[in-house]
């Protein structure tokens, strides 16, 4: 009898360790919101709600503390009771002004991006150049105009316009393979800034979701799915410089819900040649909610870009005061561009654990560049003026499956997502060619047509056992690359394929609630471009990309966050496509190595601090010492600010970007020279109005954005020269803004 008695003891106490809780949040407004945080103080486990606001969180019995939390909103605790057991509990939580408090330092593998995210509330984005510069120890420079894509660094790596970091938009791919101006070339200025509702980022190979160009990293941009009110705004400031924005409902029932924003921007900087620069954007999103817990967004926009450009010039021709800092050889630079988006994202809450999400896309892409870069270099009498074109269709599409709260034994919870994916580019007339005063076209470089496809699966676990999480992980890529070349005499359509398999593995260690220690290894990779597989036969055609991250993030008060991290990255050969001379260059192994530091510190309800320090050393391994810098690769960065919010009418920041002096070829013969620059912004609030001045470059530095070590010969030059060809950075830039909320 006392057996038995034992048994059902221990099948009961089994049977009640093995409950869990579920239910739904909302907000005051009963709308569901995604990605709040549920987490059990008595167990230290963890959930988040899914977009339909549901939830389910194992191991919760009776009496055990629940802390419900999310950026925007009101912190809640919770008293677990028989009754929220027995049925599926409703949570009502509050929106709250923005604070440091909301986030909890949870084992995820992400977690990082959501503090940064109370930057990004803290401080919004001001303009489509400022939305990168949110990934802490990412750097950006624009050296084309403003329309053309801006060069990024990021992990001691020159990205160029994105080589080796991933860009998304709510699942859009940004990167362009095969570009014709260069692989990866990624153009944001089609998001409007206002329009962001967060940003999700990792650094390193790590992370199975993410493919191709995903070696340093990844950025995902957030679009927010609703807007609380109607806004306009319109800005008016020094050089010519004009934006008209707004965003409005137009569509809010029970299951249906959408907007529409749109965006003017007119500058012509501060070069002594106008840049006649010319932008519009239009969005639109649209919500529905099917039955069966379905989800359905559809999003469409358009974006149309123009502009002249004085581009790079060299510092000897502001030495001798042939021009000024600001002026130009070839003031015929500039160029065009415009995409349309088609997005879908599909959401099926299968039940309380288990949903199915589908992203589809088709996008169709114009661009066409105006460059000179070595101004009479290679031809004396007409110049080098090169034009790049092509005309981008792209489609894709994904679908992932996941299931969650899966129980292992007593101690272990387990979930996985498993997702397969394509995406197909048909390029057609990516061109090269040396052209006269943008008119007359010389003679053609190259010209043909890309097909590239990439088809891919990946496999993402994650087993939570105590305070340990282990994140094992796979993708597996297939590639094939096709090109047509118009310059051929004879018929010429080359194909080849390859397959690359990238296991990832993470592990978190939680010491407690404050206190999370990481490792982070994986293989990544970036392909090259297809005109680089066909012309080097199928050789290093997605070199690889290996590394591992060492680090920690601390919370020792609710208002203080703490980050810093070791990281090794070793890249393979790999094959690089110049775009600006229609050339091959193959270039050797790397490897980088550094260190991540980060401070966010909500020092009073109204004042938040952040600041980031990147430093980094890259070699190239098969050449000989001396010879094996990096070029533009920067070896510190910083970037931080001080904001202000919810003191009386007023709000606003002053935030800084610190980059130093870097080897700008490979003996360091060439310095690119660092810089400090400080902007600066005041709002104040009255009823429905916001009265804004926005100063960028606040000290009036003196400050080159872009540097290159270029050989170029100018018009009345013997023999050319090397040296860094700059584009200057923007001067003290004062804006007003006024908007308007309704």
């Amino acid at each position: 009898m006392k057996n038995i008695l034992t048994v059902c003891v221990l099948l009961l106490t089994n049977l009640i360790c093995a409950q869990h809780i579920s239910g739904k949040i909302t907000t005051s407004e009963n709308k569901p919101i995604e990605d709040v945080s549920i987490y059990n103080k008595t167990t230290e486990i963890h959930t988040h709600s899914s977009p339909t606001g549901a939830f389910t969180l194992n191991k919760t019995q009776v009496n055990d503390t629940l802390y419900i939390s999310r950026l925007g909103y009101k912190p809640k605790t919770i008293r677990v009771s028989q009754s929220d057991l027995d049925e599926p509990m409703s949570i009502i939580i509050y929106s709250a002004n923005i604070s440091l408090d909301q986030v909890m330092l949870l084992a995820d593998v992400d977690v990082l991006s959501k503090f940064v995210d109370v930057d990004i509330q803290a401080s919004p984005v001001k303009s489509s150049q400022e939305i990168l510069r949110k990934v802490p120890g990412l750097i950006i420079g624009q050296h084309a105009g403003g329309g053309k894509a801006e060069q990024i660094f990021l992990r001691g790596f020159d990205i160029d316009h994105g080589t080796d970091i991933n860009l998304t938009v709510d699942g859009l791919p940004v990167n362009m393979v095969s570009h014709a101006h260069g692989q990866g070339y990624s153009d944001l200025h089609f998001v409007i800034p206002e329009t962001i509702e967060n940003i999700n980022f990792g650094k390193g190979p790590y992370f199975a979701d993410k493919g191709n160009f995903a070696t340093a990293g990844y950025v995902n941009l957030g679009l927010k799915k609703t807007i609380d009110n109607n806004y306009v705004s319109l800005e008016a400031g020094q050089f010519n410089t004009n934006r008209l924005m707004g965003m409005f409902n137009v569509l809010d029932t029970e299951n249906s819900s959408a907007y529409i924003a749109s965006e003017l921007s007119l500058t012509d900087g501060p070069f002594d040649s106008p840049q006649n620069f010319n932008r519009f954007n239009i969005l639109g999103r649209y919500n529905y909610k099917l039955a069966g817990n379905q989800e359905l967004n559809v999003t469409a926009s358009y974006f149309q870009s123009k502009w002249d450009a004085s581009g790079q010039i060299p510092q000897r021709a502001v030495d001798d005061g042939s021009i000024d800092r600001f002026g130009a050889i070839d003031d015929t630079e500039g160029g065009e561009t415009s995409r349309t988006n088609l997005l879908v994202n599909h959401i099926k809450a299968i039940d309380e654990n288990q949903s199915l999400k589908t992203t589809a896309f088709i996008s169709q892409y114009n661009f066409e560049l105006f460059s000179n870069f070595t101004f009479y270099l290679d031809e004396p009498i007409n110049g080098d003026q090169i034009r790049q074109f092509e005309n981008r269709l792209t489609t894709g599409a994904n679908t992932v499956y996941e299931q969650r709260n899966i129980e292992l034994g007593d101690k272990t919870i387990f979930k996985y997502e498993a997702g397969i994916g394509f995406r197909y580019d048909n390029v057609d007339d990516v061109e090269l060619s040396h052209t006269l005063n943008r008119k007359t076209i010389l003679d053609y470089k190259a010209l043909g047509d890309v097909d590239e496809v990439n088809t891919y699966a990946f496999l993402n676990t994650e087993f939570k056992t105590g305070k340990w999480t282990f994140n094992p992980s796979a993708r597996i890529d297939y590639f094939k690359f096709q090109y047509q070349d118009q310059l051929s005499e004879t018929y010429s359509d080359l194909s080849e394929t390859k397959i690359r398999v990238s296991p990832k593995m993470n592990t978190l260690y939680s010491v407690n609630k404050n206190v999370q220690l990481f490792l982070k290894a994986g293989v990544g990779f970036h392909s090259n471009d297809t005109r680089v597989v066909i012309a080097n036969n199928a050789e290093s055609i997605l070199p690889a990309a290996y590394g591992a991250d060492l680090g920690t993030i601390l919370k020792p008060t609710e208002r203080l966050v703490l980050n810093a991290s070791l990281w090794y990255l070793f890249l393979e050969q790999e094959f690089v496509y110049v775009g600006d001379a229609a050339i091959v260059e193959p270039s050797g192994r790397t490897q980088r190595l550094g260190a991540d530091f980060g401070v966010r510190y909500q020092a009073l309800d109204w004042l938040y601090l952040s600041a980031d320090a990147n430093y980094s050393h890259g070699r190239s391994i098969d050449d000989p010492d001396g010879e094996n810098y990096i070029p533009l690769a920067p070896d510190f960065t910083s970037s931080g600010g001080l904001f202000v919010d919810n003191l009386g009418r007023f709000s606003g920041g002053i935030n800084y970007r610190y980059v130093d002096d870097r080897p700008a070829n490979e003996d360091d013969s060439i310095i690119a020279e660092g810089y400090f620059v400080t902007d600066f912004n005041i709002n104040y609030a009255w009823k429905n109005w916001t009265y804004s001045i926005i100063i960028e470059n606040l000290f009036n530095t003196e400050w080159n954005e872009t540097q290159f070590a270029t050989e170029s010969r100018l018009f009345n030059e013997p023999a050319p020269v090397e040296e860094i060809h700059f584009t200057p950075g923007t001067p003290f830039f004062i804006r007003g803004k006024i908007a308007l909320t309704f």
